[in-house]
């Protein structure tokens, strides 16, 4: 149990991961750094849709062994996505 928590607790998605996600998931490529900085953009300026967020948050589930908040694929951009999945992931929700 303990090491479930601390694995939840360093299991942090960065702006690095999650460009990985978009272009393993989706085939959208994106610069990590461009991402960060246009984090207040909505994903679709990056070319990402919907079935491509939602795929993210399939793999997202399947690698952290847990699942993630039933508005996840609704995020609209990269910072709110990341708050909402990072909070879940530390919060174990």
């Amino acid at each position: 149990m303990t090491d479930q928590l601390d694995h939840r607790l360093t299991a942090q998605v960065t702006y690095a991961d999650l460009a990985d996600l978009m272009k393993r998931t989706a085939g959208v490529s994106v610069e990590p750094q461009e991402l960060e900085r246009q984090s207040a953009s909505g994903f679709d300026s990056f070319g990402l849709d919907s079935l491509g967020l939602l795929g993210i948050v399939a793999e997202l589930e399947k690698r952290h062994s847990a699942g993630l908040p039933e508005n996840a694929e609704k995020c609209k951009t990269p910072a709110e996505f990341l708050a909402l999945v990072n909070d879940a992931l530390t919060s174990g929700a």
